[in-house]
């Protein structure tokens, strides 16, 4: 699109913008279980919004400038912390805005000596290695149970060395939703005193009410002895508008170690508590917005609901023949996995029927599997959802698994990407039935099969090179 010559009006730009969602996955509904989080109240979703807009031009790079920015930052935390066990934090753009500060507070809370190293589980999530990569921190990545998922107590305090300035929990990780041994690793941190964040993105403002709904939900917070600092989005859960998240410390000296100031130019003031410094205060409106619109029992509400329908999901996969849930989830997030038919080629099939079911790659012994994240809206579709399930699997077993071409994986495996500019990569995924500029919601199961067939670092190169081609 070039600019144009004269401004557009408003009732024209609107209309644009609804042909270019046309073919956009729905965010409200329930069909989407990734991605977006629906309470299934449209009042409190246009309470946020409005709230949003009020403080879209506030820039938060001030508080001074702009008071409100303290006042509804305060509350919010505040919320957050009162729920999560105490502790000082800031509010973020999400969560690996969240864990970046964590690791920064956690590398620059160390003395003086060599690479600063992280323990993490395999299932933590990514914006770990994010974190690490962009703040020079190495990763010691360790197991999980292959049975359980959860991280490997023995294996973490065999990983900690002299080097290690933070040990990672999950509460709950997202590949299969169950929570972490935190007790036991943060003890095993603090023994060695080392510090120990607890990734609870998902988790955080969801456990709660899900043990105040009557699940057994193990202590996970601030609260927890040798836990020294936690991340909760609230924009998952807490079902704020994207980006919202906090990042607690159980003490402000840590919280500290998170910001960045600079007076080492003859210019205003710079001191940032989050990575960004400009930015507009939109989220944190409609943050607090959401926050006030739906109360304790809003929540405890939509925890009930949603515990119910994970209860009947789990059960209902159970009962389809050639699927079994992976692990035994406290939370909100049930993966399912199966070795009779290609979960990939069940995904497409899903989205045919229009659900989108968020396919995994295989990794580090864990099968490929499929996720569904359940929110508060789920309970009323959930007997749908396991009826295009039932039918997305006998329909995936008629299929038959994806069949790549002879020496396509090790083609691509071999493949100097480098070498390629992106109308060449583009060319290449075009000759194995993969458009990669094409409109509509596209058919998965070939790219999801080469990928996993890959090893971790060529599926990186591959989809940074997929990305690049579909933005060109």
């Amino acid at each position: 699109m070039s600019l144009p010559e004269k401004g557009r009006g408003i009732e024209e730009l609107l209309a644009e913008i609804s042909r270019l969602r046309q073919d956009d996955l729905p965010v409200r509904g329930g069909k989407v279980t990734a991605y977006v989080y629906d309470t299934g109240r449209p009042e409190v979703h246009e309470a946020a919004a409005r709230a949003y807009f009020e403080m879209l031009e506030v820039n938060t790079l001030d508080p001074t400038a702009f008071p409100s920015v303290v006042e509804m930052e305060r509350q919010v935390v505040g919320a957050v912390a009162g729920l999560l066990g105490g502790g000082s934090g800031i509010f973020t753009s999400g969560g690996t805005e969240s864990i970046m500060l964590a690791v920064k507070a956690a590398r620059d809370s160390r003395p003086a000596g060599g690479p600063a190293r992280m323990v993490v589980p395999v299932t933590a999530h990514p914006a770990f290695h994010k974190a690490a990569h962009y703040l020079g921190v190495a990763v010691d990545a360790v197991p999980v149970d292959p049975v359980t998922f959860r991280a490997s107590v023995a294996a973490v305090e065999e990983a900690i060395t002299s080097d290690t300035v933070l040990v990672v929990a999950s509460a709950p990780s997202y590949p299969q939703g169950v929570v972490d041994p935190v007790a036991e690793i943060a003890a095993v941190a603090a023994a060695r005193g080392v510090l120990c964040h607890v990734d609870a993105c998902v988790g955080g403002w969801l456990l709660p009410w899900l043990r105040e709904a009557g699940a057994q939900v193990p202590p996970f917070d601030l609260s927890v002895p040798g836990v020294t600092s936690i991340s909760c989005d609230l924009h998952k859960f807490g079902y704020s508008p994207k980006g919202a998240s906090v990042v607690l410390f159980a003490d402000p000296a840590l919280r500290r170690r998170a910001y960045f100031a600079s007076a080492a130019w003859p210019g205003y003031t710079v001191i940032n508590a989050t990575v960004q410094s400009s930015k507009s205060a939109g989220p944190l409106g409609g943050a607090w917005a959401t926050f006030q619109a739906l109360g304790r029992e809003g929540y405890l509400e939509l925890g009930r609901a949603t515990l119910a329908a994970a209860r009947r999901l789990r059960e209902g996969i159970a009962g389809i023949p050639g699927l079994r849930v992976l692990g035994d989830p406290e939370s909100a997030l049930v993966a399912f996995g199966s070795a009779e038919v290609d979960v990939f080629v069940l995904s497409d099939e899903a989205r045919r029927r229009g659900w989108f079911l968020q396919p995994q790659l295989s990794y580090a012994g864990i099968p490929a599997n499929i996720h569904v994240t359940v929110t508060g809206v789920t309970l009323h579709g959930v007997e749908a959802m396991l009826e295009v399930i039932a039918e997305s699997v006998a329909a995936a077993r008629e299929r038959g698994p994806v069949t790549l071409p002879d020496g396509l994986v090790e083609l691509v495996a071999g493949l100097d990407l480098d070498a390629l500019d992106d109308a060449a990569f583009g060319e290449l995924a075009a000759s194995v039935g993969v458009d990669l500029g094409g409109s509509g919601q596209p058919e998965m199961a070939v790219v999801n099969a080469v990928l996993d067939a890959l090893p971790a670092d060529r599926r990186e190169a591959v989809l940074v090179r997929f990305l690049s081609v579909i933005y060109t």
